[in-house]
């Protein structure tokens, strides 16, 4: 007689416990990443109160290029080094239709005794809760000394006269960055550019 063998119950493996820890990871490596708007799509709107008392909005601006850069605070050295370069390049920015726009998370008074301080003649835009900074992925984790922190990422947006966003600059670094802005503009305003039709 021929007998059959009893089949043997195999345990199941689980893996639960390498699936979450990779999850966690891919949320963690997220977590403090700023999203950013797209390039070619309408900039993000906005609203924030200046230095001169009133308000500056984005569809204030309409039918200019606008300059768009947000920087950490007022009064520290590379931030001092960008808009002084920012004030240096404002004539040829005027030239080619385009306004200079800077954004911190300072308050106005900051702002004021800033732009006094160092002979700015653009706009300087107050953004204490930095709702406008995240809308341009200008707000997120960076490293300072050593240490990962949360906070203003020095980002500049090129928004076209059509109010869509002609170029995204981000991780920006302060020597050569205004001369980078004029060239984008010049770039965008060549015949058969997109923008040079906006």
């Amino acid at each position: 007689m021929k007998t059959t063998r009893a089949t043997r119950a195999v345990k199941p493996a689980t893996r639960a416990s390498t699936t979450a820890p990779r999850s966690a990871r891919a949320e963690t490596g997220a977590k403090g990443r700023p999203s950013q708007p797209k390039v070619g799509s309408p900039a993000p709107s906005f609203s924030l109160p200046a230095d001169s008392g009133g308000e500056v909005t984005l569809a204030g601006q309409k039918g200019k290029w606008v300059v768009l850069y947000f920087y950490p605070r007022d009064n520290t050295p590379g931030c001092t080094r960008q808009a002084i370069a920012f004030q240096g390049a404002a004539a040829a920015l005027k030239r080619r239709g385009a306004v200079v726009l800077g954004v911190s998370r300072d308050s106005i008074a900051s702002h004021c005794g800033f732009k006094e301080k160092q002979g700015l003649r653009f706009p300087l835009l107050s953004d204490p809760d930095s709702k406008v900074h995240k809308l341009y992925g200008a707000y997120g984790d960076k490293m300072m000394y050593g240490k990962k922190v949360t906070g203003a990422l020095r980002t500049t947006a090129v928004i076209a006269p059509d109010g869509k966003l002609h170029r995204l600059f981000a991780n920006v670094k302060v020597d050569g960055h205004a001369d980078a802005v004029l060239a984008a503009i010049d770039a965008a305003k060549q015949p058969g550019s997109s923008a040079s039709r906006g």
